[in-house]
């Protein structure tokens, strides 16, 4: 919108700006925000521009404005403003340089709508609050650290992560929200629909800043950019790969971008376990970290495997079957993860997994054996088959 596009084009090392996060035990600890995560990513879109410019003088004319591309490289002054920007200081989500550079640069920003995408997006927000205060309620995470609990039959041990995974979700969702709404409230983030915004990188088609204020307010705008949680998607997306993509998008755009691509292997099982054990130790040293992070590869391997040796060739009724019981299993995956990323240390989460015979990983190791038996092929990152990706309503977009 600003300069000469409509906004960026195109996921977190943290080490300054300091961050905000509460204590690791507090109940609304949000862990580290994504702060140092700009500047690796503002260093990144320095050398875009360098590598730009250089291909200019190489060739002897310019190109004009690439999409997302700097105008110049920031001062000092202006990094500093950018790192300790107040937009998304405290929880996120990510954003680039780019993107923050359009926000100062809008050039008619109170043609920009808030309040309506703003409410439009906030409502689920008290429902949710309510449901985490209910559920770690019935359900506290301390139970699961006392002896007492694990004299209980192990129906009642296997259901408990369930509720404690459905608090972790509310909690996070409360926060996203109130943190995309901080943005919205700003105009931050806002570009036009035609742009075609992705959660974190931003514009990924070029768009000519509107030429006056009328024309600025017959544009209808989205805030796709800031969009750091999918809670529809989370909760009734098929496949484990695809619960990655719907939480914490603008981080998870950040890590594929400068994580994923430089892994120094190609396999996606292999790549995805390289991103996930950096993400783990961005997270901090806690042991349980590294053992939930860590789990994810063997399940990302496991339904590649298994999905491509046997969905196609069920049925379409069958399919839909597959899909359900897929979800289903999906779900107790993280609700399995998730023990490890809330009770942090070694004993605790190794105890806990243990006391329901570390299910997930026998079923995934049981479901990767049958399917490289059946001959399924290697996972990747595209699509090799069609499949539904949410069992849920379609979620909802800002106006």
């Amino acid at each position: 919108m600003g300069g000469s596009s409509c906004g960026p084009g195109a996921h977190l090392v943290h080490l300054w700006p300091p961050h905000f996060a509460f204590s690791d035990h507090h109940p609304w600890d949000l862990g580290p925000h994504p702060g140092p995560a700009l500047l690796v990513s503002l260093a990144s879109e320095v050398q875009d521009l360098h590598l730009a410019q250089r291909k200019e003088m190489a060739s002897g004319f310019s190109k004009g404005p690439s999409l997302g591309l700097l105008p110049d490289v920031p001062s000092l002054m202006e990094t500093l403003s950018y790192s300790y920007c107040y937009v998304g200081i405290m929880t996120g989500p990510f954003f680039r340089y780019r993107t923050y550079l359009d926000w100062l640069e809008q050039p008619f920003p109170g043609a920009v709508p808030s309040l309506r995408p703003l409410l439009r997006r906030a409502w689920p927000a008290p429902l949710f609050g309510l449901l985490f205060l209910l559920s770690s309620h019935l359900f506290p995470l301390e139970a699961v650290r006392e002896d007492a609990f694990y004299a209980r039959p192990l129906p009642a041990r296997l259901f408990y992560m369930v509720p404690v995974f459905f608090a972790f979700r509310m909690r996070f969702y409360v926060a996203w929200i109130a943190a995309e709404c901080g943005c919205i409230a700003a105009g931050f983030g806002a570009y036009p629909v035609a742009a075609k915004a992705r959660a974190g990188g931003g514009p990924s088609l070029q768009c000519p800043p509107p030429s006056s204020p009328e024309k600025a307010a017959s544009l209808e705008y989205d805030y796709e950019t800031i969009r750091n949680i999918d809670c529809c998607g989370t909760d009734f997306c098929v496949r484990v790969r695809d619960g990655m993509h719907y939480w914490n998008m603008t981080v998870q755009w950040w890590l594929a971008q400068y994580i994923y691509k430089s892994a120094p292997v190609r396999s996606y099982v292999l790549r995805s376990a390289w991103t996930m054990l950096l993400s783990a130790y961005w997270h901090g040293l806690h042991p349980g970290y590294y053992l939930s992070f860590l789990t994810i590869p063997l399940c990302l391997a496991a339904e590649g495997r298994l999905e491509s040796a046997l969905r196609g060739r069920l049925s379409p009724g069958a399919q839909k079957a597959w899909d359900w019981v897929h979800w289903f299993l999906k779900m107790r995956a993280y609700d399995y993860m998730c023990m490890g990323f809330v009770l942090l240390s070694l004993g605790d989460t190794l105890r806990y997994w243990a006391s329901i015979y570390f299910c997930i990983h026998i079923l995934a190791l049981a479901a990767l054996g049958l399917g490289l038996a059946l001959g399924g092929g290697s996972p990747s990152r595209k699509k090799t088959a069609p499949q539904a990706t949410s069992l849920g309503p379609e979620k909802l977009r800002e106006e």
